[in-house]
């Protein structure tokens, strides 16, 4: 199926590893021109020889006032960006009353204020344009709120609060703006995570993940971990389907107990 993105220009925020790279993968193997940033440009280049020929990366952090227009003006370096994908972020597990004001701010400018900088800049030029799409990676944590993990799951929540309501500036016009929500996913940093809690329980991978699905987890339908790649071709179909604005795109192996999304 033609995707019709062909030497289109598609950013992937933090896309050099994780779910963000599962879709600089997809939108690589697609023909777009993928453009991903990071802190380290010796990293970034690894990326993009594995990524592919039409992949480029520049050191642009959106933490920062400048690194906003500067991954912007890359990419306009290749032409008009026709799609932007929201996906840098972090997590971890903590105990919310020993949680700092400090650590929730850094979570908020992570998993939120982020992908606000970037937006704001290839947004306009997108309306401008009349054309383009956006797409923020939140989290099934965002609707199944996570008591051991409270800022990820407020941060993911505003996410999908932000998608939204920037959706409602697209009104009348050929942009848009969606959500995509993964479930817990086989990338780098969860499945390390997951082996340490597995040595320390002196279990098996296979027993830990059946112990997880059964106690954390047990609305889980699939009872696995979701492989990145899945969530390459979910983004790849939400970020190019013209009747889809405004929307929530769930691929969290059924753990939400909900028929919508």
């Amino acid at each position: 199926m033609d995707f019709g993105i062909s030497n289109k220009v598609a950013v992937v925020t933090g896309g050099a590893t994780g779910i963000g790279r599962a879709i600089a993968d997809q939108l690589h193997a697609e023909g777009a021109i993928v453009i991903i940033n990071g802190r380290s440009q010796e990293k970034l280049d690894a990326a993009c020889a594995e990524i592919g020929p039409n992949a480029h990366g520049v050191v642009a952090d959106l933490m920062t006032s400048e690194g906003p227009q500067r991954l912007a003006d890359f990419a306009n370096g290749f032409g008009p960006v026709d799609f932007l994908i929201n996906n840098v972020g972090i997590f971890d597990v903590n105990n919310f009353f020993e949680v700092s004001d400090e650590r929730w701010f850094d979570y908020f400018d992570h998993n939120v204020m982020t992908a606000v900088r970037i937006t704001r800049i290839v947004m306009k030029d997108m309306l401008e344009r009349n054309a383009g799409s956006i797409v923020f990676i939140s989290s099934e944590a965002a609707v199944r709120s996570i008591g051991y993990m409270v800022p990820y799951s407020v941060t993911k929540s505003a996410t999908l609060g932000l998608s939204r309501s920037l959706a409602e500036l697209t009104r009348g016009t050929k942009v848009r703006v969606n959500s995509y929500m993964p479930g817990t996913t086989a990338t780098e940093s969860v499945q390390s995570y997951f082996a340490s809690l597995a040595e320390e329980q002196s279990k098996s991978m296979d027993q830990f993940l059946a112990d997880f699905y059964d106690t954390v987890q047990p609305s889980n339908l699939t009872r696995t971990l979701i492989d990145p790649a899945m969530h390459g071709r979910g983004v790849l179909q939400l970020m190019t389907n013209t009747a889809m604005n405004g929307v929530c795109h769930r691929a969290d192996g059924g753990t939400v107990r909900s028929i919508f999304g």
